[in-house]
């Protein structure tokens, strides 16, 4: 059933119950959330927003759909939207939440939005995604990016390694650790997983320009050009580091590897760093953050958004209360701290950061002005969920061997996309 379909039946069902419905009911104080936060950094994180509002006088009905990709959530979303129950707000990503506006269920924010000085604190490239038809329909909660390196201390010590600044000493790197008996690369044979990774490597590859071209216009030539090739030769490389067991492997899952030192490193976006901090470990103490070797300067990134819906009169109130709390200074602070992502908000003091925070706040900033701001194809803010999927898709075909060449990578590539449009 389609995104229009369902929202059709959805409207049928809110005008019966608006027909229905009797005198003003008095504000329902309670906030209904479904999210796929699921991990104990994640639960961490959430627990300071529903502190927050518990202050306020509102409880939480939480509604958690394990899977770290979000793809799970959003099918139980689509049900719920079918049946018109709309929860007072859900964990969404870029082009799903434009979707559901289009659709025509979201709420409107604007109100609050234009109280709150949003426009001149949250960065265009979030506003994309949470403004519809001039109208605010999303709370931004974060900037995540996905071109980082986390690895264990212990492990980088006992084996005398440094920094890779290129993908060949990443490799040579990666041959260290495996010399000394450790697990290289720790991943989780998951689409979502594999596909993250994928885009660093295509961005380390080909560099800025090629990225955006090829993951963001979705340039056919790009799509099909030699660097394309040589970004699924070293996809191949990598690939040989994982170990025998990574297939459907959950992504906190392959972080306790590296914070246990029974694996070097994970590819993967800042929410791991969230993972590490719920196990009390710190950076270049216990951990290194590293971009992505041949990306410094450049972020690949995601934003947690809280899509507002088109909820009743009773529960507006507890929804503009969420609202204001997730885009208020002292959560934007607190939250991210703990979640291992960045403020969502421009005007959000570093001062409680950690080293790895502050290193990303300021790439931040110097890839939001350098133009260097990238969303990620895999983490949905590259093109449509369509997209997205089709990419993921022929990417782990490839690690998986059901692809077995470079060449029909690229063509499998342009083909899914090209049918995705």
């Amino acid at each position: 059933m389609s995104l229009r379909t369902i929202t059709k039946l959805a409207a049928g069902v809110a005008l019966i119950a608006l027909s229905l419905g009797g005198a003003k009911a008095a504000d329902v104080k309670e906030v209904e959330m479904l999210h796929w936060w699921t991990s104990g950094g994640e639960a961490a994180a959430l627990n300071v927003l529903k502190g927050d509002l518990a202050k306020e006088g509102y409880a939480w009905k939480d509604v958690p759909v394990a899977g770290g990709g979000g793809d799970a959530a959003m099918t139980a979303l689509k049900a719920m939207v079918a049946a018109g129950t709309y929860p007072t707000a859900s964990q969404m990503l870029g082009y799903t939440v434009l979707d559901y506006a289009q659709a025509g269920v979201m709420g409107d924010l604007t109100e609050t939005a234009i109280k709150e000085g949003w426009d001149k604190s949250v960065p265009a490239a979030l506003q994309k995604f949470s403004v519809y038809d001039g109208k605010w329909v999303a709370a931004p909660v974060n900037v995540h990016s996905v071109n980082w390196l986390w690895i264990n201390k212990a492990v980088m010590d006992k084996i005398s390694g440094t920094e890779p600044k290129t993908f060949d000493e990443l490799i040579a790197l990666l041959d260290k650790a495996k010399a000394a008996g450790v697990i290289p690369l720790a991943l989780g044979g998951q689409n979502w997983q594999e596909a993250t990774m994928f885009d660093s490597i295509v961005l380390s590859t080909g560099g800025p320009e090629f990225y955006k071209k090829a993951m963001n216009d979705l340039d056919d030539e790009s799509l099909k050009s030699d660097t394309m090739k040589k970004s699924f030769d070293n996809l191949a490389k990598i690939k040989e580091y994982v170990d025998p067991n990574f297939s459907g492997r959950d992504w906190n899952l392959a972080t306790a590897m590296v914070i246990k030192g029974d694996a070097l490193v994970q590819v993967m976006g800042d929410w791991a760093k969230g993972e590490f901090v719920a196990a009390k470990k710190a950076p270049d103490t216990d951990f290194y953050c590293y971009r992505f070797p041949g990306t410094d300067g450049s972020v690949i990134y995601n934003s947690d958004m809280f899509g507002m819906f088109n909820v009743p009169d009773d529960r507006k109130a507890a929804q503009v209360a969420l609202a204001t709390a997730t885009l208020s200074k002292s959560f934007q602070s607190a939250f991210n701290v703990v979640k291992g992502s960045v403020p969502a908000r421009t005007d959000v003091p570093d001062t409680d950061f950690d080293a790895c925070g502050k290193k990303g706040i300021a790439d931040l900033k110097k890839a939001n002005d350098g133009g260097t701001l990238f969303g990620s194809l895999a983490q949905g803010y590259g093109a449509p969920p369509a997209v997205a999927n089709a990419y993921k898709d022929v990417v782990s075909k490839f690690v998986h061997g059901q692809i077995t060449t470079s060449d029909q990578a690229v063509e499998e590539l342009v083909k899914a996309i090209d049918d995705a449009k």
